[in-house]
């Protein structure tokens, strides 16, 4: 059985609001302004030493804040860094955690003109208030970014594109090769629209209905992604699909704008090899019975990685897709050596 955790963080937390003009006017109506959680480490207030900025993303339909809170059989990540740092494991760094929750239960870290841009917050006002406020370890030698399933995935893009800022990747079952994770969902999606008249009926039927049910999960999640990586601002909360809504057939220039932002077309491209030779730590892991078939798009990807000879650590472990965040155990500690053995570029 698991153990629960008794102990009180060790450390303070500190809420920080971030008003982003890089998520000002989304079409989805969200707030630009955010919260984020900063959790500086015991010991924090008795001297002057400089930490490593540790960045978690949640996964769709959680927000960075939800990392805090009590776990019952587990803890949380403050109780989970406390306890890798008293160990050795790992040395002591800032714990953020920011909350990038969206109209549509979630978004991919990218930029999106109908959720907003989030790559730029992550990526330019983020870091910029941390290094304002604390006691950080300046640049990308000091900043790590990981997260699990869509925050995976956003840790993964962000380390193929902004190399500049990030120094050291986690990706746990980010979602990769969308012929996979997405596409065989589309008629199950295309179900429960019509029930409602399509996307406007149901997004509207969802917003009056006193709670959401499991059976909101999937299309939901859909529609977010359509709004992330081929949104429409003139389309109800920017929505497009890539899908015929009556046959259900692909279109094909569509989906071309969807595959885009697959990583495993995105590590076709030099420049993206170029920022992954750069990272000074890469970890990718996967559970090998991933109900959402997160591991096969991970094998294909770090074969790549491998074709292409860019540096990486890939684990595969007996697991799905849920409650895994025991693997933090392992990614963890990984990302604090690359970011200690990393020299100042």
């Amino acid at each position: 059985m698991p153990i629960h955790n008794y102990a009180q963080p060790r450390g303070t937390t500190i809420t920080l609001e971030i008003d982003s003009p890089a998520l000002a006017a989304n079409v989805v109506g969200d707030p630009s302004s955010r919260a984020v959680a900063v959790y500086l480490p015991e010991g924090y207030d008795r001297g002057n030493e400089r930490y490593p900025i540790f960045v978690d993303l949640a996964g769709y339909s959680s927000s960075g804040l939800k990392r805090l809170g009590w776990t019952g059989f587990g803890e949380s990540m403050p109780q989970r860094l406390d306890r890798l740092i008293a160990s050795g494991t790992m040395g002591p760094v800032i714990g953020v955690f920011p909350d990038c929750f969206t109209a549509l239960g979630g978004n991919q870290y990218i930029n999106s003109s109908a959720l907003g841009r989030w790559e730029d917050f992550l990526a330019e006002d983020l870091p910029a208030r941390l290094e304002r406020e604390f006691r950080v370890k300046p640049g990308r030698a000091g900043r790590a970014l990981f997260g699990h399933s869509s925050g995976g995935y956003g840790a993964l893009v962000h380390g193929m594109r902004r190399a500049d800022v990030w120094g050291a990747i986690g990706c746990h079952a980010g979602d990769c090769n969308f012929d996979l994770v997405y596409r065989p969902d589309f008629p199950k999606l295309l179900t429960a629209l019509q029930r409602h008249g399509g996307v406007e009926g149901f997004l509207k039927a969802f917003a009056a209905a006193p709670k959401w049910g499991g059976g909101d999960h999937l299309p939901l999640m859909l529609l977010a992604m359509a709004a992330t990586y081929d949104p429409d601002p003139s389309a109800f909360m920017g929505v497009r699909l890539p899908v015929d809504p009556h046959t259900c057939e692909l279109d094909a220039e569509a989906w071309g704008r969807w595959l885009r932002w697959d990583p495993l077309r995105m590590v076709e491209a030099p420049e993206v090899q170029a920022n992954l030779r750069r990272l000074h730590g890469l970890f990718i892991d996967a559970g090998s019975r991933d109900q959402f078939l997160a591991h096969f798009g991970a094998r294909a990807l770090v074969r790549r990685l491998a074709a292409h000879g860019i540096p990486h650590v890939y684990e595969e472990f007996p697991d799905d897709h849920s409650n895994t965040s025991y693997r933090l155990d392992v990614s963890l500690p990984y990302l604090w050596r690359a970011l200690d053995g990393a020299g100042p570029g």
